[in-house]
């Protein structure tokens, strides 16, 4: 196994016969530099054929690579074969440990679209430390979970002073709708709860903490808040988690540093009835015949029509002061965030790892520790804003 230069692949998509993979590696087709050298991976050749048939005549030569995760040899194959893998296929709880593991093991770089806080912490506990000698970068939540947020943060603090305290909200509004892919993960989540929270005790164990520095997650109330636009509700999701990880690697974040998180509805009739309709969701998702109920519903590979996407979109607004009195609010937007703007992301984090210039650091890092402002430059010249919209330095 020779250097990540020497390999056959610059980035290989797994997973691209589903919804967000296709998506991806249709995203690769029309913006991958001249030159890069990439390949679609999956296990069912045929599936494999069909959607390098709809990348056009240019794809026409395009590598397809066997690849299965209950087949160690193939996994492995492919990742001594790449600089980075493209992971889009989940629930990662079931489906993405094989996949991580390959890539520790052969310093090839890693990225997927996981929510599943359960897994990250999973794959901290059990390949960190192989990755970080290998040299690896496995990068999870490289989709709308959780670069808007992570990157929206590193960009709001550094338009305030350097070695202040500071204070962050940020606010997510969106108006999209999920795949079956999504809506099983959602569903496998909330089942496990309780295995999540023990996992997540046994990572803060061993993680080591920033010295002379603090940082603390803040939950915050239920309010109207004119800024955010509608009521601002606490929304425990993988993305707060995320933004405090950067938060503890990276000292530009301040001496002291907190972070709340909301999604935000529009009115208090709309916010009780989404909080009842997650609330009969969870319950039901605890109790094995109604939870197969459940996922029934959607299956993996379902998704919203090209029409919906088009008309979807995000927003995440942060208010930020530092302990000077130095105020600022921002404000990260885009489209269709589940997966036009997610595919984008993930394609776009693979191309920075891929072709950037960054740290060496291998193991597991957040967005904003591996790739931070390039990314955030690559994001904008796609498409993406990040936007000062009053105060700052």
């Amino acid at each position: 196994m020779g250097p990540v230069a020497e390999r056959a692949y610059d980035i290989v998509v797994f997973g691209a016969t589903g919804f967000t993979g296709a998506l991806t590696a249709e995203y690769l087709a029309g913006h991958a530099p001249a030159g890069a050298r990439w390949a679609l991976a999956g296990r069912n050749q045929g599936k494999l054929e069909a959607v390098r048939g709809r990348l056009g005549p240019e794809a026409a030569d395009l590598p397809l690579l066997h690849a299965d995760v209950t087949d160690p040899d193939s996994l492995r194959s492919v990742a001594e074969a790449t600089g980075v893998v493209i992971n889009t296929v989940g629930p990662y709880i079931r489906y993405g440990e094989p996949v991580v593991a390959a890539c520790a093991a052969a310093g090839t770089d890693y990225v997927d679209l996981t929510g599943e806080p359960e897994f990250v912490d999973r794959m901290w506990l059990a390949y960190h430390s192989r990755a970080a000698e290998t040299g690896a970068r496995i990068v999870h939540s490289c989709g709308f979970d959780s670069i808007p947020y992570d990157l929206g943060v590193q960009f709001t603090v550094e338009q305030l002073p350097q070695g202040e305290p500071i204070s962050v909200e940020g606010f997510m509004r969106a108006d999209a709708s999920m795949s079956g892919g999504t809506y099983q993960t959602m569903i496998e989540t909330f089942s496990r709860l309780r295995s999540s929270a023990k996992v997540s005790r046994e990572r803060r164990q061993g993680e080591v903490q920033p010295e002379g520095r603090h940082v603390k997650g803040v939950l915050g109330k239920p309010r109207p808040d004119e800024f955010a636009g509608g009521w601002a509700v606490p929304f425990p999701t993988i993305d707060p988690v995320t933004v405090l990880r950067s938060a503890r690697r990276l000292d530009r974040y301040g001496p002291d540093f907190s972070y709340s998180h909301y999604a935000v509805v529009g009115s208090l009739p709309m916010l009780v009835g989404v909080g009842a309709a997650a609330g009969a969701t969870f319950a039901l998702a605890q109790i094995p015949p109604t939870r197969d109920m459940l996922l029934k519903l959607m299956s993996p590979g379902d998704g919203p029509s090209e029409e919906k996407r088009a008309r979807s979109w995000f927003r995440v607004r942060f208010t930020a002061r530092a302990g000077d009195g130095t105020s600022v609010r921002t404000e990260v937007s885009g489209g269709d965030p589940g997966y036009g703007e997610t595919s984008k992301m993930l394609a776009e984090s693979a191309l920075c790892l891929a072709f950037d210039d960054l740290s060496g650091e291998g193991g597991q890092l957040t967005p904003a520790v591996a790739m931070g402002d390039a990314l955030r430059r690559r994001l904008v010249a796609a498409g993406i804003k990040f936007e000062v919209l009053d105060g700052g330095v």
